[in-house]
């Protein structure tokens, strides 16, 4: 599953631009890691680092979880730093 988001991610980026290093961290499912202009499923230290369910990720890419409710219910973790997150929604948009 999170090679398909990774893939679409993917896509996203050769026509947007993201800087900074973020990973998606979604448990024992595994990681997505945003970097150097593109997205791939291996794990490694980034700027940023958003914790949650694979399934409140695909909605949160779909722009149906609102990233600051989800923070405040806990649905999503954010560690570092929270200006890269903040450049998710250039992507997003």
């Amino acid at each position: 599953m999170l090679d398909k988001i990774a893939a679409d991610i993917r896509k996203v980026l050769e026509t947007k631009s993201f800087s900074g290093s973020l990973k998606f961290d979604c448990g024992t499912d595994g990681v997505i890691v945003l970097a150097d202009g593109t997205a791939s499923t291996e794990d490694r230290d980034t700027d940023c680092t958003l914790r949650l369910s694979t399934d409140n990720l695909v909605s949160l890419l779909k722009g149906k979880l609102n990233p600051m409710m989800a923070m405040a219910t806990g649905k999503l973790k954010l560690s570092g730093n929270p200006a890269v997150a903040m450049g998710l929604a250039k992507l997003l948009g």
